[in-house]
């Protein structure tokens, strides 16, 4: 109810850790000038303050986004993307040794490869100091999700695949009759795939519009509008790369929990975001001071 198990889900991310895999997103825009452009050393995607950030780095970072179901595209825009954060990381680490956080017994006793990213983490917690998040804030979040809602919410379940000929295949097995969570394990490569396909009760105003369907891309928000209690996608549904076949489980009213039983959930997700923006702006300034060679 009220997308809950959402927000109890952005709450347990709030950790120096969880942070770490935010700053793949970190803009350089803003880094100090850099000497004339050189070319880099061979085997580097960058050059930190003289410390070469390996090309075996990046690969790695794109193999795991590639892993985790995500279906991304080895891209230019993506290895950008990635190499950003892998600059704030190195920037992060140098600043954190600076600071001798390598010497602290946590650092030490992780494993080799995990040093630097609790080194970092102990970095930031020690560094990052978001706003405090006040009362008002908590209500008007409250009433912004509220706003958001329609008057029924939906229960659904979703297999993705990656391409068009795998999706048909499957969805002629669940229209044979074979159960359709069985088969978003064996074949999906979302996330929810190992939970069967099920996703957390949803609700949005129908018909669904862009930007108000609390995350979900427009045409699976619109497929599950469409679709009676127990009802399965005729086609696939294409979203990009991906092809997705939906089932709605359930239909029902939408079921708002009062303030008071929700206040302390709320809170918690607008603390996550306050500790990212606060990481954020803390990297941006590291970043600032830093020479940069791309």
């Amino acid at each position: 109810m009220f997308c809950l198990e959402r927000m109890k889900g952005a709450a347990r991310v709030a950790t120096m850790a969880g942070l770490l895999g935010g700053l793949f997103g970190v803009p350089l825009a803003h880094a100090s000038d850099s000497p004339a452009p050189t070319a880099l050393p061979a085997g580097a995607v960058a050059v930190v303050n003289g410390v070469a950030v390996p090309t075996s780095l990046l690969d790695d970072a794109v193999r795991r986004v590639s892993a985790n179901g995500a279906q991304q595209p080895d891209t230019p825009q993506l290895r950008q993307m990635l190499t950003s954060g892998l600059i704030a990381r190195e920037v992060l680490r140098q600043g954190a040794e600076q600071a001798h956080y390598d010497q602290k017994p946590e650092v030490k006793q992780a494993p080799a490869q995990a040093k630097i990213d609790t080194e970092v983490r102990l970095y930031l917690a020690d560094h990052v100091h978001p706003d405090a998040v006040t009362d008002a804030q908590v209500r008007s979040r409250y009433d912004a999700l509220v706003a958001s809602l329609g008057k029924d919410e939906f229960k659904a379940r979703i297999i993705t695949v990656g391409d068009e000929a795998t999706a048909r295949k499957v969805l002629a097995q669940v229209k044979a009759g074979e159960p359709f969570d069985a088969l978003a394990k064996a074949y999906s490569v979302a996330a929810t795939g190992a939970q069967g396909g099920e996703m957390p009760w949803m609700s949005f105003p129908v018909p669904a519009a862009e930007g108000k369907t609390q995350g979900l891309p427009l045409p699976i928000a619109r497929t599950i509008a469409q679709l009676p209690a127990g009802g399965i996608t005729p086609q696939p549904v294409q979203i990009g790369n991906a092809w997705v076949i939906v089932k709605l489980d359930a239909k029902r009213p939408t079921q708002i929990p009062p303030f008071e039983q929700v206040k302390d959930t709320v809170k918690a997700q607008l603390e996550v975001l306050a500790l990212q923006k606060a990481a954020a702006a803390f990297t941006a300034a590291q970043i600032r001071g830093a020479t940069i060679q791309q």
